[in-house]
């Protein structure tokens, strides 16, 4: 069995999908969906059954927890980067995060854990996966520290050397619909310049980076679960590594890119950014990836002109989710 937590959400049921095209069916999905729209992301996907987070966490620090399992991919986490109820990430990001992990080693189980580019904060010290990086690291927003707390609790229990974390960074395509405000921008804006031809795009507070010139990793979730699944199955490889394509485009280019893929003459709007927002926002970012290519996982990432195609012809023109094979 491969458990799944997290595995109705985003990334999650992604990976699920992708665990259906290799001929894996036999997959544990772990959520907490009451009311929420997440559901309709695991209608065509094949598994074999469904746990509450709750029910799984209590199995688990019962002993109760039965199934023979190969792996455990913990993709579950509040992802809200504005998230403001540091209690609530504590135990939703980081305790629960523990208690797999320790689970896991006891029982010699792959554990693969989703850690967070936000780990990186406003990028001082670079966006290198390199472990001796990771104790000068400073989040600028709660969620990230969250997760910073785990990959330093790994660090110095010294876990890294059995266990894998992934620093994602902008993650974007298929089956992101149900996040509500946390979508990506291509997906929150692809209605709107359906309708008006027009997009917008936050201000920029800072000399150096033009309106719409912060530049970010976008990254295409099936390249992120093709990643996902070369480490399941390469149990030699272990540690600390940053999934991104390796080259940073600006909000700019995003855009560019959507107009181009939806025959829409490009016309971006620059709007105040909400204060919230203004001293945690990141204007940089871009994955080094040599260290994932060094252990011998040479994927070929999309490029977001390549990614946009796939996400607004597939997905976005006709509300279209994931499919198993």
């Amino acid at each position: 069995m491969i458990v799944i937590t997290g595995g109705a959400g985003f990334i999650g049921s992604a990976f699920a999908w992708k665990c259906n095209l290799e001929g894996r069916s036999d997959l544990i999905i772990v959520d907490n969906i009451q009311k929420n729209e997440k559901w309709r992301n695991l209608v065509s996907i094949q598994y074999h059954d469904y746990l509450h987070k709750s029910d799984f966490i209590e199995q688990i620090i019962t002993g109760t927890f039965s199934h023979k399992v190969d792996a455990i991919v913990h993709m579950g986490a509040c992802s809200a980067t504005t998230e403001m109820d540091m209690d609530y990430l504590m135990e939703n990001n980081y305790r629960y995060t523990k208690i797999l992990a320790e689970w896991c080693l006891k029982n010699g189980v792959r554990f693969i854990y989703a850690s967070s580019a936000a780990t990186y904060g406003n990028g001082e010290f670079g966006f290198e996966d390199d472990e001796s990086n990771v104790k000068q690291l400073k989040p600028i927003n709660r969620y990230g520290y969250s997760k910073q707390l785990f990959d330093l609790h790994a660090l110095n229990q010294g876990w890294m050397d059995r266990i894998v974390g992934l620093k994602f960074f902008n993650v974007f395509g298929p089956n992101e619909f149900h996040k509500e405000g946390m979508r990506s921008v291509m997906c929150k804006a692809y209605p709107d310049v359906l309708k008006t031809k027009r997009m917008n795009l936050f201000k920029s507070y800072r000399k150096n980076y033009t309106d719409g010139g912060q530049q970010r990793d976008f990254v295409y979730v099936k390249d992120v679960v093709t990643v996902i699944w070369w480490l399941m199955n390469s149990a030699s490889v272990s540690g600390l590594f940053n999934v991104g394509t390796g080259t940073s485009r600006s909000w700019n280019d995003l855009s560019v890119a959507l107009f181009k893929s939806m025959n829409i003459p490009p016309a971006i709007d620059y709007i105040d950014m909400p204060d919230n927002l203004i001293n945690q926002y990141q204007y940089y970012t871009q994955a080094s990836m040599n260290k994932l290519k060094g252990q011998g996982c040479d994927i070929n990432f999309m490029t977001l002109e390549e990614a946009m195609d796939d996400y607004v012809s597939g997905y976005l023109k006709d509300g279209n989710f994931l499919a198993s094979v």
